[in-house]
């Protein structure tokens, strides 16, 4: 159940990174690999559960946080543009959240601002606590709902912060559904406008989109799926369709395995940035290790050195973006989520380290 494309030659390995993700529980996957040895693209899996077709080789998906990427380089092209200062206070253009004089632009970026996590938090000893639906039955239920990024903005600011300001670090989704809202203040035009202007339009990615709340994905896709325990019972549900508004700026750009591999090497030798904007985007901070929209990976000078990702999951979908410091090595890749009884925790980092280790550090991993 695979299908490669190969513009210059079989690639074997690959393949069977592929289709290794598939037999661990994933529905399906798409990946995309540009090296010294040219591009290879290749599929494993199915598009929908109960069908035998395959996934497309360069379908559409929800790629999930990797859109961090691409809303924080639209910032810092309107930093470069003089439009907005990194270290200027957030509440300088957002005046009416009251958000605290503390929070720079920055902080929003890396991390590092304190403001709590809409989709929900994580406590010091590991328990979830719950913000908006964002998992389980409630968020199968409210799948189609619209949010106004304002009310998660509020929701989050009435929650208790953190940490104090550029104290600690805490991913959170609702600093960048403020860097989605700053960018919209600054210029007076939406994001999906902006990004076209500065990202999309200039790159050629056309099948790149801002969904807004839009619950199709347009164009070819595979199907993604969410298995989940409700009341004791596990159940599946087809969850390709849902509004993605829980997410702007955060979690809701579709893209192609293509499309994020012409953008993450377009950033990475300098064609979207001056060159001292994007040094200050791959300095990793804090404890994830993460710069202004992207994870910092030292490999080891033996397997591939420095590598920078922002990968991206969202129910029924996962994302994989990864590109050496010059741009010349990429793997972009999406997965889709089946019906499997997987422990999605265990199983793949597993995958992904193998998969990382194939391509960046040239052969398997023992």
């Amino acid at each position: 159940m695979s299908e490669s494309v190969h513009t210059v030659q079989d690639r074997p390995e690959l393949q069977q990174a592929v289709e290794e993700f598939v037999d661990a529980g994933f529905a399906g996957m798409q990946l995309r690999v540009r090296d010294e040895r040219g591009e290879w693209a290749g599929t494993a899996g199915v598009r929908k559960l109960g069908e035998d077709a395959k996934p497309q080789v360069n379908g559409r998906f929800r790629i999930g946080s990797s859109t961090k990427t691409f809303t924080a380089t639209l910032v810092l092209q309107l930093v470069a543009e003089g439009k907005i200062e990194l270290d200027s206070p957030a509440d300088d253009h957002l005046p009416h959240f009251g958000l605290d004089r503390r929070i720079t632009v920055r902080m929003l970026l890396q991390h590092t601002s304190g403001v709590y996590n809409h989709t929900g938090e994580l406590d010091p000893d590991g328990t979830f606590v719950p913000g908006l639906p964002s998992v389980g039955q409630e968020w199968v239920d409210n799948r189609f709902h619209t949010y106004q990024p304002e009310e998660l903005v509020r929701f989050a600011l009435s929650k208790p912060a953190r940490f104090e300001p550029g104290t600690g670090q805490g991913y959170s989704n609702t600093n960048y559904v403020l860097a989605q809202l700053l960018v919209e203040a600054v210029t007076g035009r939406s994001y999906a406008e902006e990004i076209q202007r500065l990202i999309l339009g200039p790159l050629g990615l056309s099948d790149t989109v801002a969904p807004g709340a839009q619950a199709d994905i347009p164009g070819p896709h595979a199907h993604g799926y969410y298995r989940y325990e409700d009341a004791g019972q596990w159940k599946v549900a087809d969850v390709t369709r849902q509004n993605p508004s829980l997410l702007p700026g955060t979690g809701d750009l579709i893209s192609t395995t293509q499309d994020l591999q012409t953008f993450i090497s377009a950033l990475m030798a300098g064609k979207l940035l001056p060159a001292p904007l994007l040094a200050e985007m791959r300095t990793p901070h804090g404890m994830l290790g993460y710069g202004l929209g992207l994870f910092v990976q030292d490999l080891g000078p033996d397997s591939g050195g420095v590598i920078f990702h922002h990968n991206g999951s969202t129910l029924g979908y996962g994302a994989l973006m990864y590109s050496t410091p010059d741009g010349s090595k990429t793997l972009t890749a999406s997965l889709t989520s089946g019906d499997a009884d997987i422990d999605v925790m265990e199983v793949f980092p597993k995958a992904l380290a193998k998969l990382v280790q194939e391509v960046f550090g040239g052969g398997s991993a023992d």
